[in-house]
């Protein structure tokens, strides 16, 4: 066999290899490692029953628990993991994912009604997504006052002010020349932050991670900081 096609056989035996094996491999690659070594989860009902003391062992420093979503929904296990997170000493805050079709005021007052006041609980976050469309009626018109809304009522409620979670893509669609002194939860998968680069302290970057206590997938996350300042947050 000539020099070449042998070459060209291995490359394919070996890039057949690759994929076969990425599947089982993609949970397990943690990028973040490079840079950050403060890591937490977030979850929610679809997460199903966790075993917070074994995930509390596996290297997760905190926990972000889904709490409600839009102007009526509240997550079925929100109060579960709320207190399976604090038996497990694990720090924990609440988050609510925002849609564009009910006001900001509407969805905070959905968000305060699910979530107890704790002073020793990380800062609420609102999870800014959603791209749309709405299943019934319009959207809002203006996504980011909506926002406005919903961050400072809940501020006032709870005398923290709230974490925006972000993808690029809702950044660049809503947010331009917006909210350039707040906090910010970027997603972006494997690779840091290419947007709100100052700005942001929690950055996910997998969304198909793999944790004791949690059967199936799980979303990991990275804290911009020591575990000192993230108790700080708390404060």
């Amino acid at each position: 066999m000539k020099l070449p096609l042998r070459i060209a056989l291995v490359v394919g035996v070996l890039a057949l290899a690759a994929v076969v094996a990425a599947p089982f491999l993609y949970p397990r690659i943690e990028t973040a490692r490079l840079w950050d070594d403060v890591i937490g989860v977030d979850v929610s009902n679809h997460q199903g029953d966790i075993d917070w003391k074994a995930l509390a062992a596996d290297d997760i420093s905190f926990a972000y628990i889904k709490a409600s979503e839009g102007g009526d929904f509240r997550d079925a296990r929100f109060q579960q993991n709320w207190d399976g997170a604090k038996a497990a000493d694990i720090p924990r805050g609440a988050y609510h994912f925002f849609t564009q079709c009910r006001p900001g005021r509407e969805q905070a007052q959905n968000f305060i009604g699910v979530v107890p006041k704790d002073s020793g609980a990380l800062p609420p976050v609102v999870d800014a997504e959603h791209m749309g469309p709405c299943r019934q009626g319009p959207a809002v018109a203006d996504i980011a006052a909506e926002l406005t809304d919903f961050i400072e009522l809940v501020e006032a409620h709870y005398g923290k002010r709230p974490i925006l979670y972000i993808t690029p893509e809702f950044d660049v669609a809503y947010l331009q020349g917006r909210f350039e002194n707040e906090r910010f939860w970027v997603r972006s998968i494997l690779v840091p932050p290419s947007v709100r680069k100052d700005s942001w302290i929690i950055w996910q970057y997998h969304n198909k991670g793999r944790r004791h206590g949690v059967v199936g997938p799980v979303d990991l996350n990275a804290f911009r900081g020591s575990k000192a300042e993230l108790a700080a947050l708390t404060r």
